[in-house]
C-alpha cells in the first residue's frame, strides 16, 4: 500500500515547490504570470517568513501543496490563516489526498487560534468549488478582490 505524508517544506523544497506553483498556474491557465524563482520563494519562506508551505508526499514523491500564511481580521479581532495555493499534481487528484492536506490547515489553524481561514478561487473552476463546498466552506460573493501590481505600487509611491 502507497504511504502518503505531510510536512513542512524545507529551504532544499525551493525547486520543487516553484515546479508545484508552475503546475498549478498551467492548471488556472496563468502560465505566463509565474515570476518567482527558487531564490525567491526561499526568501520568503525562510528567510523573512511571510509563508509556509506543507508538502504531501506519496511513497517519498512529492505530489502537491497547501501554500499559506497568517493575516488578521480586525472585526474578529485575531489572526487568520489564508490559503494562497492549494494544488495537487492531475493523476492524484480524487484519492482523498487534497482532502488530507487541506485537514492539515485545518489542524494548524485550529492549534495557532485562527478565527477563520480564507482563500480565493477562480470562478470557472467548478471543480474546486465543489471540493470546498463538500467541506463546509461557503463562497464571499459579496466581496470583490482588489489588487495593484508593484509597478502600480511604485507609481502611486512616487506621486
Amino acid at each position: 500500500m502507497a504511504q502518503f505524508s505531510i510536512r513542512p517544506a524545507r529551504p532544499e523544497d525551493c525547486g520543487t515547490i516553484l515546479e508545484l506553483i508552475c503546475g498549478i498556474a498551467e492548471y488556472e491557465k496563468m502560465s505566463d504570470e509565474v515570476v518567482a524563482t527558487e531564490e525567491t520563494i526561499r526568501h520568503a519562506m525562510f528567510d523573512e517568513h511571510v509563508t509556509r508551505c506543507l508538502l504531501a508526499e506519496l511513497d517519498g514523491k512529492v505530489i502537491g501543496y497547501a501554500l499559506y500564511f497568517y493575516n488578521y481580521s480586525t472585526f474578529i479581532g485575531t489572526k487568520g490563516l489564508y490559503l494562497e495555493d492549494l494544488f495537487l499534481y492531475p493523476e492524484y487528484r480524487k484519492a482523498g489526498y487534497g482532502k488530507r492536506l487541506i485537514r492539515e490547515l485545518f489542524k494548524i489553524a485550529a492549534a495557532e487560534n485562527c478565527g477563520r481561514m480564507e482563500w480565493c478561487c477562480l470562478n470557472w473552476n467548478t471543480p474546486s468549488q465543489e471540493f470546498y463546498k463538500s467541506l463546509g466552506a461557503k463562497p464571499m460573493d459579496e466581496w470583490t478582490t482588489w489588487r495593484l501590481t508593484k509597478e502600480d505600487l511604485a507609481r502611486l509611491a512616487a506621486e
